[in-house]
């Protein structure tokens, strides 16, 4: 999470709402939102998904510890038009928000 605060300013020309979405208590989603608060001056907003109902919908659930890290896009009417499951997506954020706009694109167009 932390490369991806530090490189918020690359998504900044789409137009969409981001969330962080983890299987965490609200309270433990808190203290993490305050800490990269007070680290980068601003945070992304979590959700928290216990029942794992969000990360089905993305296809990232993993029975083990709740989740596959990836990245994924909703559109208008709530479907998801893409979603990629990579473990590295922090350390290559370049690869990530390339693929993130070429998705983009392709929905807007």
């Amino acid at each position: 999470m932390v490369q991806l605060h530090q490189n918020l300013d690359e998504l900044d020309e789409l137009d969409v709402q981001m969330f962080i979405i983890s299987n965490d208590t609200p309270e433990e989603q808190l203290a993490l939102y305050q800490a990269l608060e007070e680290e980068f001056g601003e945070s992304l907003p979590f959700i928290s998904d216990p029942e794992l109902q969000i990360a089905e919908l993305f296809d990232v659930k993993n029975e083990d510890v709740g989740f596959f890290r990836g990245y994924g896009m909703l559109d208008t009417e709530g479907n998801v038009v893409f979603n990629t499951t990579n473990d590295h997506w922090g350390e290559e954020f370049d690869k990530t928000a390339k693929e993130i706009k070429e998705e983009y694109n392709k929905l807007i167009n």
